[in-house]
């Protein structure tokens, strides 16, 4: 371009046009999370949901969340698949949602990229729209943006925001929690989003395995097991909080197990997980011997296996197990609630894993 040709957004590498057609391209996903309180379509400033659905609550509280789904990009980047991160975008935001017992209600999302791709971003929204579905929310909006000169033609990042409602008298957590309960552990799919960091640097960065790499233990490609999708537990905690009493839920990610546990255990109690109750996945192995990872490490940055913990009253163990099985959940007792006494943690890891 001449010195005096005038500058547009295009030149310098904004593609309207394109952003258009990927809005196009997502409508069809987007209306597959309607719920009966969201009014008008996608393309408004703003999308709209009818409050007065919340006059049935004697005293609704909202209950908002927001996060991302960190360096997994990466992993979808290199793969080129971008149907799945969706589904870890609204695992992130609404099972963090679910824990203090709220339904989730919307989602909107924010996806960055250096160059609009409209297929691309309509993949990514796909898979978002499903993850929404899987909650039982609807995605009310969203924005896609075009950087050009701070990310590469190829890079992306995506972020989303969430609102549930949960009845005040029906609100769960540390008050809740009694000496006795029962600690139940709801399996993960996986590493699910958080830590990749961690395995990135040790698997593709310091190993060098490519993705495409068939890894025996994990009975597929690495890719394919570092691209399995979050599991989305937000409907099958909602179903255990109709069936059981339950106290607290704890969604497991950055920090690992304990920690996470951790902030839902009140002054004076402890919460005892037993190792010995389960084997984490084969993937949670290769890391760590793969990279010569310690233990402890691997436990504060991944979630070994567990990816949200229900805690109930002792009675209500069975009941709640048996409403999970049904569900399909892969659930068990993993523990319990003791007085604190000379614990400095809310919570703890005890004994070896299960061979």
């Amino acid at each position: 371009m001449s010195e005096t040709t005038g500058a547009s957004y295009a030149a310098a590498g904004v593609d309207i046009e394109a952003g258009d057609r990927a809005v196009e391209l997502m409508k069809e996903w987007v209306k597959k999370t309607r719920r009966p309180e969201v009014l008008g379509g996608l393309g408004g400033f703003a999308g709209l949901f009818d409050a007065s659905a919340l006059k049935r609550y004697e005293r609704p509280l909202l209950a908002s969340a927001t996060d991302g789904v960190g360096t997994k990009v990466d992993v979808a980047r290199r793969m080129g698949v971008y149907d799945t991160i969706g589904h870890d975008l609204v695992a992130m935001v609404m099972d963090d949602i679910v824990v203090c017992g709220a339904e989730p209600l919307f989602m909107t999302d924010y996806i960055c990229v250096g160059k609009v791709h409209p297929e691309r971003v309509a993949a990514i929204v796909k898979g978002i729209a499903e993850g929404c579905v899987l909650a039982g929310c609807a995605l009310v909006g969203g924005e896609t943006a075009e950087h050009p000169g701070l990310l590469g033609e190829d890079d992306f990042d995506v972020a989303g925001a969430g609102t549930g409602v949960v009845e005040a008298d029906r609100l769960l957590g540390a008050d809740r929690i009694r000496t006795g309960d029962t600690v139940i552990a709801m399996a993960s799919s996986g590493l699910h989003s958080n830590g990749y960091s961690l395995v990135r640097h040790v698997l593709l960065d310091r190993a060098g395995l490519a993705l495409e790499t068939e890894v025996a233990e994990l009975g597929r490609s690495l890719g394919e097991e570092l691209l399995e999708p979050t599991k989305i537990y937000s409907l099958d905690c909602l179903a255990l909080t109709r069936t059981a009493e339950v106290h607290a839920f704890s969604h497991v990610t950055g920090g690992g197990l304990a920690a996470n546990l951790a902030r839902v255990i009140p002054d004076g109690l402890h919460a005892v997980v037993d190792r010995s109750t389960w084997t984490p996945g084969a993937i949670f192995d290769l890391v760590g011997k793969t990279g010569n990872v310690e233990r402890l490490e691997l436990e504060k940055t991944l979630n070994m296996g567990v990816g949200m913990i229900a805690i109930v009253p002792e009675e209500s163990a069975e009941v709640a197990l048996a409403t999970l099985a049904d569900r399909g959940v892969d659930a068990w007792v993993a523990g319990e609630i003791t007085e604190r006494g000379e614990k400095t943690t809310g919570a703890e890891l005890v004994g070896d894993y299960a061979a």
